[in-house]
């Protein structure tokens, strides 16, 4: 019985990778580069995109791709900043996942408009567990951690921080009003993932936010200097 699941989990991440891909080989046709974005629930991913698309991105055009069980309230907070948008809700047709995976991003690529955009950022489902097990076809992958989350949650959810070129400590602004050891964070995140860049950014003030957005218009120039 542990065997069977064991050997269904393995076909559906092989499965998945297939698609991932597929998605990958659609991306570089338009020339597009994928950040998928995730976080725990609240951590701040809106908010610090919100940020970012308030500053503006040069001459780097961005769409997004909102992934949450229900609603659509991301979605239509992004819409504001006249920044092409697409939801992808999974209680619909997905099963209520807890993340993103190939096939979902995949069902949404014909509402997406490739050809108009250079840099794609998928913001997964609130979840610091499953997103990290599935690609997506991404170029990169950023996390967002919350000062709020504690320090310890590198060392609980290492999948997570080990599966991210970027991380970026949000709510620093909360920082006089908690426990809470910076310096500490970032040593049980360089324990999983050596090397890992990180940012420390407030979302709400837009202290560090600029750092963030340089390192998604890099992500963004890819693309633009290989086509």
């Amino acid at each position: 019985m542990h065997r069977t699941k064991v050997k269904v989990a393995e076909d559906a991440l092989d499965a998945n990778t297939t698609i991932a891909q597929a998605n990958r080989g659609d991306f570089d046709r338009d020339g597009v580069s994928v950040v998928n974005l995730m976080s725990a629930p609240g951590a701040g991913k809106t908010t610090l995109l919100e940020s970012v698309f308030g500053m503006g991105l040069g001459d780097v055009r961005a769409g997004v791709l909102e992934g949450d069980v229900q609603g659509s309230m991301d979605a239509d907070r992004i819409a504001h900043f006249h920044v092409p948008v697409t939801q992808i809700n999974t209680d619909s047709g997905f099963g209520g996942e807890c993340h993103l995976d190939a096939n979902m991003v995949r069902s949404a690529l014909g509402t997406l408009p490739l050809a108009d955009i250079d840099l794609l950022v998928i913001e997964n489902v609130g979840n610091l567990v499953c997103p990290a097990e599935f690609r997506v076809g991404e170029d990169a992958r950023a996390m967002i951690c919350s000062v709020t989350e504690g320090e310890d949650k590198p060392l609980k959810y290492p999948l997570m921080f080990r599966a991210c070129e970027m991380v970026v400590v949000n709510k620093i602004d909360l920082l006089p009003h908690l426990d809470f050891d910076v310096d500490k964070l970032l040593y049980n995140v360089e324990t999983v993932n050596p090397g890992a860049k990180h940012q420390l950014v407030s979302a709400r003030t837009g202290e560090g936010v600029e750092a963030f957005r340089d390192w998604l218009v890099g992500v963004g120039e890819r693309e633009k200097a290989t086509a």
